[in-house]
């Protein structure tokens, strides 16, 4: 792992990492450019084989730029927190970004609440700004929590998503090498729970999303029913375990990738 780059002070730092999205990638580093909190922003290029790294020494020489010997998947993220000196960290992929102004509000409410872990934002898909249909289940989540949180409590959280506490997220082990890309945060989000972290929905922060045309869209729904299985043979008593099995096992389509 080669490293290059510089932080500012900041109470957030932006961990981004990226796998031959050239120039999506510099599209999201043009937007967290231009963030008010002009936060310390970490790139994990996850050995790209289209000038990924290269570019981005060029364009925005002002990134802490992490070069992967291979790819890492979500592991990556894990690797920049080993450098990161804020107490909070916030997640994007290199197809999103924060909007101008929710890095420092996030930072407000975890400053407030020792026992949070982690806020996620509500995320607005583009191009046309409609609000992603993942935010309605956020908005309404069943999960009981105490009244001084700043939103529902949480039973997960999506990292492109999220702001996380530093101390939190390395306390927890980061995200499992096992599970690699696709449904990684369940896992984190458990073994954070059992620690006695909250995790939060707080609608007043925001992210932008304009999903990548390049994408394996066949492979991360692979990786996720497997990452979906795995948890819950990981973390979850025998009898729960096998419910989620045959509960996926009736629900999904009947197709190669199930």
């Amino acid at each position: 792992m080669t490293e290059a780059g510089g932080e500012t002070g900041s109470r957030v730092s932006v961990v981004v990492i990226t796998h031959n999205r050239r120039e999506e990638l510099l599209r999201t580093l043009g937007r967290l450019a231009e963030l008010p909190e002009r936060p310390p922003v970490f790139v994990v290029d996850n050995a790209s084989a289209d000038g990924t790294a290269e570019t981005v020494a060029r364009v925005h020489p002002w990134v802490r730029l992490l070069r992967a010997e291979r790819n890492l998947g979500a592991v990556g993220r894990n690797v920049a927190v080993e450098r990161v000196t804020t107490p909070y960290v916030a997640f994007c992929d290199d197809d999103s970004w924060w909007e101008p102004g929710s890095l420092a509000r996030a930072a407000d409410l975890l400053d407030a609440r020792p026992r949070l872990a982690a806020v996620t934002a509500r995320i607005v898909v583009e191009p046309g700004g409609r609000e992603d249909p993942i935010v309605a289940e956020l908005r309404d989540s069943p999960v009981p929590g105490p009244e001084w949180l700043p939103g529902p409590a949480l039973g997960s959280f999506l990292a492109a998503a999220t702001v996380l506490r530093t101390d939190a997220f390395r306390e927890a082990g980061g995200f499992s090498p096992r599970l690699w890309l696709g449904g990684e945060e369940e896992l984190l989000a458990t073994d954070l729970m059992v620690r006695g972290w909250w995790l939060a929905y707080a609608g007043e922060l925001t992210v932008h999303h304009a999903p990548s045309a390049v994408r394996d869209a066949t492979a991360r729904r692979e990786d996720g029913l497997r990452n979906t299985l795995w948890f819950g043979w990981l973390r979850r008593p025998l009898p729960a375990a096998l419910r989620r099995t045959w509960r996926l096992a009736r629900t999904v389509p009947r197709d190669a990738a199930s």
